[in-house]
């Protein structure tokens, strides 16, 4: 018996060994089996980094970092866990009543998790049933494939671009416009300063500390943040970190992190902390510009030469416009902050190079757009941007911005769009009306309210009637907020069909869930280093894939055969040639400024390095001449009062940045009568979003009674009677969720923390995960987007409101239940 052979008796038996609480028992039958698939050191890439793995006898044996990484991240630890977990999807399957019925099935059992195994045949003719249903009763805007999410590292399975590309060549759909970990931000700074600037490369980390005096880490928390990037990470901006916390022991850089927790880069660097009131800080950068203004330590000269609209802002901060002058004194009563030490702010931003960090996880609240526009119109005031190691940036806590790129051509990736002289089989343009494009958050507003009007950037948007949806690499059951209110909307849609590796709740609420391989079960390559692009990498296959898992590559190829269009998508080209291709690509485009091996030669050394980068300073050719180099506002300068946005006249995002209350905030705010918490749900230390909650072993590092971690100040712990290690329950009017308690002073009093990506595992009310489908089921493992509220940021970016949340919690009485969220779905055998 051949070990694929093997393997598929393997798993059409044993699915209680594959769904218990070790992976070692799949690991050590493989081993047994006595296959032989070419052991030896392969090189392979991933968000988490570059490695190098050897498998034996078939299976991933180790795992060591890149030899170039010399800051690997622990995530390390969790990677063979991504291919060798229970919940991983084995082969293709569709829900029962979808299967029995179709379009007409019963809704209200979508999320129940009973599905029933079909061959591939079945499953992708069942996919193009259901585009043929849909694109002939409702047209393109029907169906919405606009979703995308973080996908696996590899130019050429690009999960999005294989899914749009052979969903596209069908008919068109509708779109998204945005994302959610900057929704806010993307949308606002075009107005301000020309350009996204959130993935935009910084001003470089050596100018930053050879020149700055004072650096600010508002909301940032990078050295949690930087253990993963868009493509393989290189990990180089620890280097930096390292020299940081160095010069801070030394005296020689000042680093203030403004942030209502302790951080885990304030902990590292042995920096200073500043506690402001969560949402606040609106209020508290107010408070710094009076002070400026009050004591002229603003630089007149740059605002008069490199900005707009400072003298309409003006009359806001000394109260002549709404009669509430900002001062420090007023700001203090807001956020929390001091009046001595907002104007010892003022003070220290303006009389020394000072480097505003920002991060992202401050714009995504209501009002989201103002504390970015706000911490702009600072920067513009200490008359510091374009200076070296001066100014603002609002991604150095992301995939190494600031480390030095080499500048050279990287390979490029498979295509999204279709070529130019193809033609969908549906080709229709007509969206009934409806608006072709939404903003990226508000997808459920539409299902739930179609044909409804809102604004959005300036524009109206009508939300088309959706009633098919298609995610491939993408989960929107991890970043959307409301679960229940996700659940009222997938009850309207009638086909969901998914394309993923593992069995999270996006497959669980699907009709359709298509078995996607790993990483590291396929050939690839890679940017090594997103913005660094320190060189191009060989992602060479670790394992075959397991179960009837395939490639995004072989999966969409098998669709566009069912259409006729396979030589269209594919050009005619295998994976090789595709990879032999994008990699000649990239050689031809460097050639003359260094020398790439050919393919093969290429392939068998796994790793082609681009060279070193030379520093650089973000907005330096602005500053030296704003007329010959503009950026891209209106006026070609920052623009501290928008006209374009107060010809908007939006109620929630008016003409220049402005404090407004949240409909939820704690410390006395709206809300906090009942919620008294303020629930924080940033970015995880242990994973990327949702991926690698998967890895079981790696899981159980950091897990509390199998439960995702809540973060708990001792007092407030102690008035509910927590202690650590107890299951607490987290609830508010939109949900409820279990997650376990783990005591620390670095959370001030009534703020808790749960990290996003926590698996949603809804039980029912005997504690059954069949019973996960229900409005207001329990989440058994701790996602918090349970608890979220799905708002918009304003009528300007329409983005997630994640951080407006409040909450309260208690320690859980009661039987507790299993979690819900790891294993595979009830199998159905008809």
């Amino acid at each position: 018996m051949n070990r694929r052979d093997f393997l598929k008796g393997l798993v059409g038996t044993s699915y209680v060994v594959l769904s218990g609480s070790s992976v070692l028992a799949p690991l050590n039958a493989l081993a047994a089996s006595g296959a032989k698939a070419g052991d030896g050191w392969l090189t392979t890439g991933s968000h988490f980094g570059a490695f190098k793995m050897k498998r034996k006898n078939g299976v991933i044996d180790q795992v060591i970092p890149f030899d170039r990484d010399k800051y690997p991240t622990d995530m390390i630890n969790g990677v063979k866990g991504l291919v060798y977990n229970p919940s991983r999807v084995r082969y293709p399957m569709v829900r029962l009543d979808f299967l029995l019925k179709g379009h007409k099935s019963d809704t209200s059992q979508r999320g129940d998790f009973r599905f029933v195994r079909v061959t591939w045949d079945k499953a992708l003719s069942l996919f193009k049933d259901s585009l043929d249903e849909v694109q002939t009763k409702y047209g393109p805007s029907g169906l919405h494939a606009g979703q995308t999410g973080w996908r696996a590292t590899g130019q050429l399975h690009s999960s999005t671009s294989h899914m749009q590309r052979a969903v596209g060549m069908h008919g068109n759909f509708v779109k998204k416009v945005g994302d959610y970990s900057t929704g806010a931000g993307q949308t606002i700074l075009p107005y301000i300063l020309g350009s996204t600037e959130v993935y935009a490369q910084g001003t470089s980390w050596p100018l930053i500390l050879e020149n700055s005096k004072t650096i600010i880490l508002w909301s940032n928390d990078p050295y949690k943040n930087l253990q993963v990037g868009w493509n393989a990470e290189t990990h180089e901006s620890y280097a930096y970190l390292a020299q940081l916390k160095d010069k801070v022991a030394k005296g020689e850089i000042r680093v203030i992190s403004i942030d209502p927790v302790v951080t885990k880069t304030q902990q590292y660097l042995g920096c200073e902390q500043l506690y402001v009131n969560p949402q606040t800080d609106v209020a508290l950068m107010l408070g710094i510009a009076h002070e400026m203004v009050a004591k002229n330590l603003h630089d007149t000269k740059f605002i008069e030469g490199y900005s707009l609209g400072f003298d309409r802002f003006l009359p806001y901060i000394q109260g002549e416009t709404d009669g509430i002058e900002k001062t420090p004194e007023w700001a203090a009563e807001i956020t929390g902050v001091s009046a001595e030490i907002i104007r010892d702010l003022a003070k220290v931003m303006t009389q020394s190079r000072t480097q505003m960090l920002m991060g992202w996880c401050i714009q995504r609240q209501q009002h989201g757009e103002q504390p970015y526009w706000m911490a702009a119109v600072l920067a513009t005031m200490t008359g510091q941007i374009g200076l070296p190691g001066g100014g603002i940036s609002y991604g150095h806590h992301y995939s190494s911005i600031g480390v030095p790129s080499s500048g050279a051509a990287a390979p490029g990736a498979f295509p999204r769009n279709l070529d130019e002289d193809q033609k969908p089989l549906f080709d229709s343009n007509d969206f009934k009306g409806t608006s072709s494009t939404i903003p990226v958050a508000r997808w459920i507003d539409a299902i739930l309210e179609p044909g409804k009007t809102i604004d959005s950037n300036g524009s109206k948007v009508t939300f088309p009637d959706i009633k098919m949806m298609v995610f491939s690499g993408n989960n929107p059951w991890n970043h959307h907020q409301d679960r229940n209110r996700m659940k009222q909307a997938f009850q309207k849609l009638e086909c969901v069909v998914t394309i993923d590796m593992n069995w999270t709740a996006t497959c669980r609420f699907s009709d359709i869930v298509l078995p996607a391989c790993t990483t590291f079960e396929r050939n690839d390559i890679d940017v090594y280093g997103s913005y660094a692009n320190r060189g191009v990498l060989a992602m060479q296959k670790m394992v075959e894939p397991l179960y009837e898992s395939l490639s995004d590559f072989e999966i969409f190829t098998r669709f566009a055969r069912i259409m006729g269009k396979e030589k269209e998508y594919t050009r005619g080209m295998t994976e090789r040639e595709w990879l032999n291709k994008l990699y000649t690509d990239c050689k031809n485009a460097n050639a003359g400024k260094f020398d790439m091996p050919e393919f093969d030669e290429f392939w068998k050394q796994g790793y082609v390095h681009f060279g070193e980068g030379k520093p650089w300073t973000r907005h330096a050719a602005f500053r030296e001449d704003p007329e010959i180099n503009p950026l891209g506002t209106p006026s070609g300068l920052i623009e501290i009062f928008s006209r374009k946005i107060a010809q908007y006249q939006y109620d929630d995002c008016p003409g220049h940045p402005t404090w407004m209350e949240k409909s939820e905030r704690s410390h006395g705010g709206p809300g906090s009568d009942k919620f008294p918490v303020w629930m924080q749900s940033c970015h995880p230390d242990k994973r990327l979003h949702s991926q690698m909650c998967e890895s079981e072993q790696f899981r159980e590092t950091y897990t509390v009674n199998g439960r995702e971690p809540v973060y708990l100040n001792p007092d407030d712990a102690k008035k509910r009677g927590i202690k650590a290690g107890d299951v607490v329950r987290v609830f508010n009017n939109r949900g409820q969720l279990l997650a376990g308690a783990v005591v620390s002073n670095n959370f001030p009093k009534g703020v808790i923390r749960i990290h996003e990506g926590a698996w949603y595992g809804p039980v029912g009310e005997d504690g059954s995960k069949e019973g996960g489908a229900e409005i207001g089921a329990l989440c058994s493992y701790g996602d918090p987007n349970t608890l979220t509220q799905d708002i918009g940021t304003s009528k300007l970016a329409q983005a997630c409101s994640a951080y407006t949340c409040l909450v309260e919690f208690e320690k859980y009485q009661g039987k507790v239940p299993s979690v819900s969220s790891f294993s595979g779905p009830v199998e159905i055998a008809l």
